[in-house]
C-alpha cells in the first residue's frame, strides 16, 4: 500500500474542483414549498409513531414464541402498510431504514434464507 503525501502541492488545481453549493436552506424550482411549524410538529410526531411502532413490531416478534410466520409476516406486511399510508412518497425511505431490519429479523426468528 502507498502512502499519502498531505504536504505535496502538485495535485491541487482549484480550477478542477466542482462549483459550491448554494446554502442547503434555499429553495430551487424543485423543490416543495419550506415547511411551517406546524407541519413540521405533525412529521415528527407522525416519525416517533413509526418507529415505536416498528419497535413494537420487531419486539414482538423477536420476543413471542406462539407467533408463527404467517402472523409475523402480516404483521411486517402491515407495518410497511401504516409506513406508506403515513408517508406515501416515502417508500425508498422504508425499503432503506425499515425493510433491511425487518427481513432480518425474520430470517433469525423462522430460520428463512
Amino acid at each position: 500500500m502507498g502512502s499519502i503525501d498531505y504536504n505535496r502541492e502538485a495535485d491541487y488545481n482549484p480550477d478542477s474542483l466542482p462549483a459550491p453549493l448554494g446554502p442547503l436552506d434555499s429553495a430551487s424550482p424543485q423543490d416543495p414549498a419550506p415547511q411551517s411549524p406546524e407541519e413540521l410538529k405533525e412529521e415528527n410526531r407522525k416519525i416517533r409513531r413509526l418507529q415505536m411502532v416498528v419497535n413494537m413490531v420487531t419486539q414482538v416478534i423477536a420476543q413471542d414464541s406462539s407467533l408463527s410466520v404467517e402472523e409475523a409476516s402480516e404483521m411486517v406486511a402491515d407495518t410497511r402498510r401504516l409506513a406508506l399510508g403515513m408517508f406515501p412518497d416515502k417508500e425508498l425511505a422504508f425499503n432503506l431504514i425499515y425493510w433491511p431490519r425487518l427481513q432480518r429479523l425474520m430470517r433469525e426468528r423462522f430460520r428463512m434464507q
